[in-house]
């Protein structure tokens, strides 16, 4: 005998900590028939974009959460009426009646979600695994992230309309606004009062957020210090160029960045303390034995540091295609929740922006920050004589409870002193 059953899905937390997320786009509608594993909704948590699948077949019912809502998790967002077929006493029990299940994660997936990112919500009625990724928005007219979307909306304007002038035909701002100003036929191209766009409010949320909070905690619970350090790494520039040459090197993207990573994960191990945190419950230092090295990558949603697990185990060409691989990801949304957690030390590239120098805020939980700065080409004294050489500046920022100053600066030392000469980073692998 078949039962009337409908299912209440309650926002999960992905793997990452979540306390809420927001809900970005529904893409489903009452009234809907859903198969297993068909995208449900994306949200958007304080550190990913996520698009949630069904762990059942069936019937919307009812939509709970509206877009742009900031849902706690643990609340439902969405009610189905499941297809059931008459196949529901593993599932339900032999009720013959309507059942509400108020939870979408049994207490084994409690279990198996502290173990990783993919998820399985439900009982499935196809052998297929139910898994959440992390992915870009791709609205029918082009991709648009989150507050691209936001825009558009408070635009009125239909992203379908548009022809995307980013990256693999991603909508912009200015694509948003340049065709709401041509709609309306007005010079103005943001939501106004009267004639003169005086302030405008953007909600505190998701990755924004998150980064506040993060670099407050931070920096008023770590006792920084920040030391420099400037270097000839004319010799890098040289020995990157070469590797460009090498067959095994065609299509990887190399930079002094590369150098860098591979630098930091060698020095980490000849001064174990910059690779610590700081237990405040349990009063101990606790040192990790290998290296989780985050890159921070400025993206449309604010900025996100992701981690590469277990680097120092890489050789050079892998650390290059991981720093690619986890940039671009971040950038295009697509960061997985497991990498946003558990980094021992980070990197963060200034010199892109052509910043010279800076102080960075120690992650929380990390004990060393490194600063990149921009290379440039400048007058350097080598041998008594002044010659034009490629210099950077690195700062290093690190937590003085863990690091003295000693160690702080034999860990920059020797960080220096492979950038400036890169067959250091084999003599001391």
């Amino acid at each position: 005998m078949a039962t009337n059953t409908a299912f209440d899905f309650l926002l999960p937390d992905v793997g990452e900590g979540l306390e809420d997320a927001e809900i970005v786009n529904w893409k489903v509608a009452v009234g809907q028939q859903i198969e297993v594993n068909q995208p449900l909704v994306e949200i958007e948590s304080a550190k990913s974009l996520v698009e949630l699948p069904s762990p059942y077949a069936g019937t919307v019912l009812e939509l709970l959460a509206k877009e742009g809502e900031v849902v706690r998790v643990g609340t439902a967002i969405i009610r189905i009426q499941l297809d059931t077929g008459g196949q529901t006493s593993d599932v339900l029990g032999e009720t013959g009646k309507t059942e509400f299940l108020v939870g979408s994660i049994s207490k084994g997936e409690e279990s198996r979600r502290q173990q990783g990112s993919t998820r399985n919500y439900g009982k499935k009625s196809t052998p297929t695994d139910v898994i959440v990724e992390p992915v870009a928005k791709k609205p029918s007219g082009g991709l648009a992230t989150p507050p691209v979307r936001k825009l558009a909306r408070e635009l009125g304007v239909v992203l379908d309309n548009l022809v995307g002038s980013g990256p693999q035909g991603s909508v912009t701002r200015e694509d948003v606004t340049a065709f709401a100003a041509k709609s309306k036929g007005a010079s103005v191209v943001t939501p106004v009062l009267g004639d003169v766009v005086r302030e405008s409010r953007t909600p505190i949320r998701g990755v924004r957020r998150s980064m506040a909070e993060a670099m407050v905690s931070s920096a008023f619970t770590a006792p920084h210090v920040t030391e420099f350090i400037t270097v000839d790494v004319t010799a890098s520039m040289q020995f990157l160029d070469r590797l460009r040459t090498q067959p095994e090197y065609v299509g990887v993207r190399l930079s002094p960045l590369t150098l860098l990573a591979r630098a930091m994960c060698l020095a980490a191990h000849r001064t174990p303390a910059v690779n610590s945190y700081w237990d405040e419950a349990a009063q101990e230092i606790v040192t990790k034995h290998y290296v989780n090295l985050g890159i921070a990558a400025a993206t449309d949603r604010g900025l996100l540091v992701p981690n590469i697990k277990d680097a120092d185990q890489l050789t050079l060409k892998q650390l290059a295609v991981s720093i690619s691989e986890i940039v671009d990801a971040a950038r295009a949304g697509r960061t997985e929740p497991a990498q946003m957690t558990g980094g021992t030390m980070s990197i963060t590239n200034i010199g892109v922006f052509g910043i010279d120098t800076g102080t960075p805020i120690l992650p929380p939980g990390e004990s060393v920050i490194v600063a990149l700065g921009a290379v440039v080409q400048r007058p350097w004294v080598v041998d008594g004589q002044i010659m034009v050489r490629y210099v950077t500046t690195l700062a290093l920022s690190f937590d003085h409870r863990l690091v003295d100053g000693a160690q702080g600066s034999k860990f920059l030392a020797e960080v220096a002193m492979m950038m400036q000469e890169p067959a250091m980073l084999l003599a001391w692998a």
